[in-house]
């Protein structure tokens, strides 16, 4: 462990202790009386507030505890660092999108001029592509708020002319669009929304009704009675990797006696989403069941065959 690892990792095992010795260093990261001795010290020069009381029992006494510990990073975790935010940045809308420019500059002036110029290079020859959004939500920020916060809001959304009452969840981002995911008070019903429906939201002074692991376990019953109808298919290599880097939830990879399987449920409401998924997999996938997934699949590629004909 580098030095500047090992002193954070010790502001973080003194941050809420009373008091310490020098042996408790030495047996918690293994090092010498003599390095812990000189850790102290710099750990000190961190931040670090305590009194030395002498004697037998004595050792360091902390006058200052749940310290805000100081994150000591090498040049590596720098380097993620910076690829997480040039990778999050290219989502053209986030709940922070406004807050990546801020705090790419505010960590670059921190570091030295020989380390900018390694960051930068990074970010030259390191490309990271993503799927843009398609949908252009614009209220990422107060739905997220809104999840936190487990507050109660009306949201107006497309083609429903009355606001209807939501304890949020969760917001997801999968395929270039954002979804949103709770329970709508007025039905009782789990509900996943795109966010480029809701075209307004209002907090209400309602209380909630459910907290968190509340919202947790409804999520988990609609996922198991949703998806009523199991289908599974045998995959080629290539189809076990197009699956990996695009699943859903329900979805399973299983593998028996070297061949690759595809497991989950779907609703009915979702029969023709999953014959364009199974589409997009082309000659890497053969529906082994239901036979109404196979038929609807074989019914498709014959429309697609007459474009031709």
């Amino acid at each position: 462990m580098e030095r500047s690892e090992r002193l954070n990792q010790e502001l973080i095992f003194l941050s809420y202790k009373n008091e310490f010795h020098v042996n408790d260093l030495v047996a918690a990261f293994d090092i010498s009386k003599r390095t812990a001795l000189r850790d102290i010290q710099s750990l000190e020069q961190l931040g670090l507030t305590f009194y030395v009381e002498p004697g037998r029992y004595g050792g360091y006494k902390l006058t200052k505890r749940q310290l805000w510990v100081p994150v000591l990073l090498n040049i590596q975790e720098i380097n993620a660092l910076f690829f997480a935010i040039k990778a999050l940045s290219l989502l053209s809308a986030t709940p922070f999108e406004k807050s990546y420019t801020t705090i790419y500059q505010k960590l670059m002036a921190t570091l030295p001029l020989t380390e900018q110029q390694k960051v930068t290079r990074l970010q030259e020859v390191v490309n990271y592509y993503t799927i843009p959004n398609l949908d252009g939500p614009k209220l990422l920020r107060p739905l997220l708020s809104a999840i936190l916060d487990e507050t109660v809001v009306a949201l107006q959304l497309k083609a429903n002319p009355k606001p209807q009452p939501f304890q949020l969840f969760d917001l997801l981002f999968r395929n270039g669009v954002w979804f949103v995911s709770g329970v709508n008070l007025t039905t009782q019903h789990w509900e996943i929304i795109r966010c480029d429906r809701v075209t307004d939201l209002t907090t209400t002074e309602r209380p909630a009704q459910l907290n968190y692991e509340d919202l947790k376990q409804r999520q988990a019953t609609y996922d198991q009675q949703h998806h009523n109808i199991d289908y599974r298919c045998k995959l080629t290599p290539r189809g076990r990797e197009i699956v990996q880097r695009n699943h859903y939830a329900n979805m399973q990879l299983k593998r028996i006696d070297g061949q690759d399987y595809l497991y989950g449920g779907y609703n009915q409401d979702e029969y023709d989403y999953m014959i364009q998924y199974l589409l997009s997999l082309g000659t890497n996938v053969q529906i082994l069941e239901p036979q109404s997934l196979q038929t609807g699949y074989l019914a498709a590629i014959d429309k697609i065959k007459a474009m031709y004909n």
